[in-house]
């Protein structure tokens, strides 16, 4: 089958998207399988990458990378997702947070930061999530004290991509405790994860997304220069919102990614597996549910793709981002679920595809804000 058509891609984003084609199926799908099942962060086919010049390459030119637009990384991104989710996710997070450097720091922050994530000498992480807090950006407690020409850190933040394999971080932290304006209360900080009182340890053993590693991270009394401040003290929250209107876009690709390899597995399985002496896709109850997977999944594509646009546009960004974001992760749980049923027993085998694709599903509902914080959203934004 072919679901990942350029034919709705914008042409300048066609042969990026034909290099993450090309790149996922000689490094991604040949691998999957083993790096799910070790658990084990995918290095060299991140250094592949990296010599592919498809890792961190969002970075501006003037900072090293190819300055490729939300177009492109769409493209590369439903390409590597359809190859696998876990190994894709580490691509995709070895450059993580480093908009919001590039968009609001200094050139000093720039060439000091950004320019070795482009060269593939670093890797960046972003620091939100707190084990008590998820989706409320304007609750989370890790702390920032002013402290003469220094900032002061302390609090913890769970489910940080890269948070120890990364050089440094985008830290989310509290600096203010106005109650009358929560959205002023957080600014963004560098933090070179080899400061004294940064301690991070894997999060062990994830259902899904294995070859991806997150972090829990302590900071106790971690001392950074005031120059690490990104931006406005104050701005953290505006700077994040902006930022995950285009994550959440880059996670609408994955889960047309997902949708796309559960579809292609469940098509190849019915059409090969004999029953009662014909194809199961002979019968039309098959037919019909095949029918409803690629419905559902063009719905989501289409969708997606224009919420791209709009996005790029700044035209009411949230309320697309957040329904493309809803619409193609939901669907990537749906169509996963049913290809598991006409697999039948066969599906909860460790070696299928499409038990792979069935756990990585459950993942992109919940991050980049749960989908129920994504349905806030479309009603308040709704034009």
């Amino acid at each position: 089958m072919e679901l990942l058509d350029d034919s709705i891609v914008p042409e300048h984003a066609r042969d990026v998207k034909a290099e993450a084609r090309e790149f996922a199926r000689e490094h991604i799908e040949p691998n999957a399988q083993e790096y799910f099942q070790a658990g084990e962060y995918p290095e060299e086919i991140l250094e592949a990458g990296r010599e592919a010049n498809l890792v961190a390459q969002d970075i501006p030119e003037e900072w090293g990378g190819r300055g490729l637009d939300l177009a492109q990384l769409l493209a590369i991104t439903e390409e590597f997702y359809r190859a696998d989710a876990g190994i894709a996710l580490t691509l995709q997070l070895a450059s993580f947070g480093c908009e919001i450097t590039y968009e609001y720091g200094t050139d000093e922050q720039c060439e000091e930061y950004i320019r070795p994530v482009a060269t593939g000498e670093q890797r960046s992480g972003l620091a939100v999530s707190e084990p008590d807090t998820g989706s409320d950006l304007s609750g989370m407690q890790t702390r920032a004290e002013k402290d003469g020409d220094e900032w002061v850190i302390n609090g913890e933040k769970y489910w940080i991509g890269n948070g120890v394999e990364a050089d440094w971080v985008t830290l989310y932290a509290r600096t203010g405790d106005d109650e009358e304006n929560p959205y002023g209360n957080h600014s963004m900080f560098i933090v070179p994860t080899d400061t004294d009182g940064y301690e991070a340890e894997h999060i062990p053993e994830k259902m899904a997304m294995r070859a991806s590693k997150q972090a829990h991270i302590e900071f106790e009394d971690c001392r950074i220069p005031e120059e690490n401040l990104i931006g406005e003290e104050g701005d953290g929250f505006f700077m994040l919102a902006d930022f995950f209107n285009h994550g959440r876009v880059a996670v609408a690709g994955h889960g047309l990614g997902i949708a796309a390899a559960a579809i292609e597995e469940a098509w190849e399985f019915t059409h090969d597996r004999e029953e009662f002496g014909r194809t199961i896709s002979d019968f039309q109850a098959v037919q019909h549910g095949l029918a409803d997977m690629i419905l559902e999944f063009e719905s989501a594509r289409t969708l997606t793709w224009r919420a791209r646009e709009k996005v790029a546009n700044e035209e009411n960004a949230g309320y697309w981002a957040a329904m493309a974001k809803t619409k193609a992760t939901e669907t990537a749980v749906d169509v996963a679920e049913q290809g598991m049923q006409f697999h039948g027993g066969r599906s909860v085998l460790d070696e299928r595809r499409i038990a792979r694709v069935y756990r990585d599903a459950r993942i992109p509902v919940i991050y980049e804000g749960a989908n129920e914080i994504q349905r806030n959203l479309i009603y308040g934004q709704a034009p």
